[in-house]
């Protein structure tokens, strides 16, 4: 997700392995082959969450990737990117409890197959059906129920490679939805109960798929944070480093270091998926318990700025587990330096020996704002007019070409293999 505030309006121009060896019995297993298509990934924002006036979110209409799905997987193409994220609308396909329409997923498959596209599917990207209450029993069995009969209605319209999340951002939407209550499900004080659930629930999707499909690969996709204590107050560093902690939590659920009652185990975490954006590091203030007055994030020129690449390093020695980054992005004229910042960032990691497997620009078409609609300039692609021709951000495609130079190089996929 992505929440920063409008900047200038950038200039438009007219758009003129699934071979990854890696055994979930083995998590350390690194290969030579790469796990995605191409290094650069393009993400389609599918949130399908419910807002407080109860107006629920469709971003993929609101975008019409799913009218023009076909043009845009040919416009990734054109620009080197092979992979795309994508969402699976669970409330339009299951609007009566166990009867499920595909019809609304078919387009975006079908595109996919068509363009030979990998596509990483998520099951539950903040939205669910009307009917389910999130916070009860049902809920988990039901995501597993419709994880299964979607793997299995895929299997048999592609052979598209099986690539799934099982659950969008577990943290960001426990906190968000449960501990704020900035959208569904409204709750306040609830978000650590909600953590749990959704943990139990993304462990009973990816059971359910395996079911059907035992070579199913799963993406746990959270964002990574700093969190710093005012340089005024090194008395909060303490609880600014708790905070801090928090953003692994969902993670340890599901390997089962914490909360093993939920039945997490090391089989479960399979890639992790990091988000970062520029909002994503702050400084505490223990009186919020936040950051320092309104929400600020830091500027990556502050002293207290955490590179990029050591945050990559501490994910990596934690889990030892391949990595991509899953959502990265930055609006209006900060596109382009934000690309060069987390490219030049996750070179230095490989270096260091973290497989990053690619990098995921998020989102890669714009789009209207959650809260008030306004035309979010975030994108590598604009609006599409009648015809499904979407005007392209020039300097951005100009730094997505250099930043493939610097990183489809034919020595990276052995850059970390050979530090094991």
């Amino acid at each position: 997700m992505i929440t920063g505030s409008l900047m200038s309006r950038p200039r438009e121009v007219s758009d003129s392995g699934y071979n990854f060896l890696f055994s979930r019995s083995t998590p350390d297993c690194l290969s030579e082959e790469s796990l995605f298509q191409s290094y650069f990934l393009g993400g389609f924002e599918c949130s399908t969450h419910c807002l407080h006036n109860g107006r629920r979110l469709d971003l993929i209409s609101s975008t019409r990737h799913d009218k023009f799905a076909l043009q845009d997987y040919l416009r990734l193409q054109a620009q080197g990117i092979l992979t795309a994220r994508e969402g699976v609308r669970w409330h339009l396909i299951e609007q009566q409890p166990g009867q499920y329409d595909f019809s609304s997923v078919r387009p975006i498959a079908e595109a996919a197959q068509a363009t030979h596209t990998q596509v990483i599917w998520d099951l539950c990207h903040f939205g669910w059906p009307y009917h389910l209450d999130i916070f009860q029993p049902e809920f988990i069995t039901r995501l597993a129920e419709f994880s299964a009969a979607f793997v299995r209605w895929l299997g048999e319209e592609t052979n598209l490679a099986p690539f799934f999340v099982p659950v969008n951002e577990i943290s960001f939407f426990s906190w968000a939805g449960a501990e704020v209550g900035i959208f569904n499900p409204h709750a306040n004080g609830r978000g650590f109960e909600l953590k749990r659930q959704l943990v139990r629930a993304a462990i009973a999707s990816m059971e359910s798929i395996w079911s059907v499909n035992p070579l199913a690969r799963f993406a746990h996709v959270d964002p990574i944070i700093h969190v710093a204590s005012h340089p005024d107050r090194p008395q909060d560093q303490p609880l600014a480093e708790t905070a801090r902690l928090l953003q692994f939590q969902s993670w340890d659920m599901l390997v089962g270091r914490v909360c093993p009652e939920l039945g997490g185990h090391e089989k479960y975490l399979d890639i992790l998926g990091v988000n970062f954006y520029i909002q994503n590091q702050w400084i505490f203030n223990v009186q919020e318990g936040r950051c320092a007055g309104e929400f600020r994030p830091l500027s990556r020129f502050d002293p207290t700025w955490r590179p990029f690449r050591e945050m990559l390093q501490e994910v990596y020695a934690r889990y030892r587990r391949p990595l991509f980054i899953a959502e990265t992005g930055a609006e209006g004229d900060a596109r382009e330096p934000w690309l060069q910042y987390v490219t030049t960032e996750t070179e230095a990691a490989i270096i260091g020996g973290v497989p990053v497997e690619g990098i995921c620009i998020y989102p890669i078409l714009n789009h209207p704002g959650w809260d008030d609609d306004r035309h979010c300039y975030n994108g590598l692609w604009d609006y599409a007019n009648e015809d499904g021709e979407r005007a392209i951000h020039a300097s951005l495609a100009a730094e997505l070409q250099r930043a493939r130079q610097q990183m489809e190089k034919p020595s990276r996929s052995n850059a970390f293999v050979n530090r094991f």
